[in-house]
């Protein structure tokens, strides 16, 4: 992503979450959301399509889907609204997505929990790193070797 390209996206996520803040978009799918927050905004080479990702916390997965419907049938209208802030050649059109990443983390974390709650007794594991204090020796010196 080129440096004007990664500013467009910037003054896009920006102006998105002002104009959203604001309750400028009258679409109760968007109103009623609570607060929309845009993490990131993707914007082609060319600068004639963005992608905006969006998350709203604590909202099951029917209500993101509304909210993305909602925000799909105002891009005309933020389009219009960019268009009035950023001087561009052509401002681009918009694609709304919910963004995944907060899921996927929370995925992790409890996986990342299950994996030490299944943790061996402390004095297993004690043995278990004097023989492999051991062995990462002797490979460090088949290493220095070559």
């Amino acid at each position: 992503m080129t440096q004007r390209t990664e500013r467009v996206a910037g003054e896009l996520r920006d102006l998105l979450g002002e104009i959203v803040a604001r309750q400028e978009i009258k679409d109760p799918r968007v109103r009623i959301a609570g607060i929309i927050t845009f993490t990131h905004v993707r914007v082609s080479g060319d600068l004639r399509q963005a992608r905006a990702f969006f998350t709203v916390h604590g909202m099951d997965e029917e209500g993101l889907e509304r909210v993305c419907q909602g925000l799909t049938a105002a891009s005309g209208y933020l389009r219009r609204r960019i268009a009035e802030r950023l001087r561009l050649r052509s401002t681009p059109s918009l694609i709304f997505e919910v963004d995944r990443v907060f899921e996927q983390e929370a995925h992790i974390d409890a996986l990342l929990k299950e994996v030490r709650a299944e943790k061996p007794p402390e004095g297993a594991e004690g043995e278990e790193g004097t023989e492999g204090e051991g062995t990462e020796g002797a490979g460090s010196d088949d290493h220095d070797k070559d």
